[in-house]
């Protein structure tokens, strides 16, 4: 008779009830400011945020003219830690360290680098684990849904707070990338330029397919509470349904090649007598970052952020995505890469028509790779110098 329940994968401490960064775990190299103090924050899709503390990091050094600032926009489960070594408070090393620095594609001697915590996210910024001021417990599930555009809008602020009346690029992967169009389409006087890798102007049936299945894996963790597990032991909080929705997640970003090359059948337990939970090596690999996301995220954020990035279309209430995309006059750099089968360059081909249709200046390039989606977080030596070419057009225009 064999177990009716996987058994839970091997760790060797519990894990907490959530990843979240707090007020009192140490700062590393967040900073912090409040963006909407006095009045309140009206979201693109209802609902109100009384107070917004974002959290962002810095590196290089902003010119007299305010005319060298770039911002990068995180993906799903990314940070304002684009680059830099791990820590306390920081738990990650920068999730793109070999672009970010001295003589690289975003080169600090030359540039001043910006990246923010997206509302909703959990590394500072305000969300779900953050607390409500009107009854000083966590939101929770009480956290209202978030769009691109408001996230995009939280960033215009903080540009005020910075003393940036225009950002020489901005710069993103896959969410990352819907928040630099939407920057274009917004505010199109406040970009000289941006890059989208591996993303597109409106969530596709595949991805939304994709996002709800990962959310019903959290919601359906019993500890998940309703979304109420803050105060939850350590071991007992939604981590089950966290990581089962990374372990989904995972196989999406990355590609057949990838996997069958690192894994093909090889085995962790052995296969002599045959048990219904013996693991394969890619079992195990999905094992580890589900666990790995799990201490450092938060449930509630996954959800918020998953829904985030199926909501948006930059046509939406603009007359269509023709429409909206015409209004983007700046040049712009499109990436795809050829193994995405989540973001495929279908949609970033599609893309790069719709804004040449409206007259915008694009670069448009493929990168060859066979990591799938993930590859704009693993291609550097591909990316830094196409990135790098654009950028120095940017600044000798």
């Amino acid at each position: 008779m064999y177990p009716l329940r996987r058994p839970p994968a091997d760790d060797k401490e519990p894990i907490p009830a959530t990843g979240a960064w707090r007020p009192g775990d140490a700062p590393a190299w967040r900073q912090f400011v409040s963006i909407c103090e006095g009045r309140c924050f009206a979201l693109e899709g209802g609902g109100v945020l009384e107070e917004i503390t974002l959290a962002y990091e810095t590196w290089g050094t902003l010119d007299a003219a305010g005319s060298n600032a770039i911002l990068i926009c995180h993906a799903l489960t990314g940070d304002a830690h684009a680059a830099g070594p791990s820590g306390p408070g920081q738990p990650t090393d920068g999730w793109w360290n070999d672009l970010i620095g001295p003589g690289k594609a975003l080169d600090t001697d030359r540039y001043f680098i910006v990246c923010a915590n997206a509302i909703g996210g959990c590394q500072g910024s305000t969300g779900p684990a953050s607390i409500n001021p009107f009854d000083g417990k966590p939101y929770g599930a009480r956290f209202p849904v978030v769009s691109t555009r408001d996230i995009v809008r939280t960033q215009a602020m903080l540009a005020d707070h910075l003393g940036i009346a225009r950002w020489l690029s901005v710069v993103g992967g896959s969410m990352g990338g819907m928040q630099s169009l939407e920057w274009a389409v917004m505010f199109p006087d406040r970009v000289a330029s941006i890059v989208s890798i591996a993303s597109t102007a409106a969530a596709s049936a595949l991805q939304i397919g994709w996002s709800e299945v990962g959310r019903l894996a959290v919601v359906n963790d019993p500890k998940w509470n309703g979304g109420d597990y803050y105060d939850a032991a350590d071991g007992e909080g939604p981590h089950e349904g966290l990581m089962l929705g990374r372990r989904i997640a995972q196989l999406h970003y990355r590609s057949d090649a990838s996997l069958e090359r690192r894994f093909g059948r090889a085995t962790v337990d052995r296969l002599d007598r045959f048990h219904l939970w013996d693991r394969f090596q890619v079992e195990s690999y999905l094992d580890y970052h589900g666990q790995k996301l799990a201490r450092r995220f938060d449930a509630n954020s996954y959800l918020v952020l998953n829904k985030t990035m199926d909501l948006h279309d930059v046509g939406r209430g603009r007359g269509g995505t023709a429409t909206a995309l015409g209004r983007v006059p700046c040049p712009v750099l499109i990436v795809s890469i050829d193994s995405d089968a989540l973001y495929t360059p279908r949609q970033q081909v599609e893309l790069r028509d719709l804004l040449v249709a409206g007259g915008a200046p694009v670069t448009y390039e493929m990168i060859g790779s066979e990591h799938g989606h993930d590859g704009f977080l693993i291609e550097f030596p591909q990316i830094d110098p196409l990135l790098s070419r654009f950028l120095s057009d940017q600044v000798k225009a």
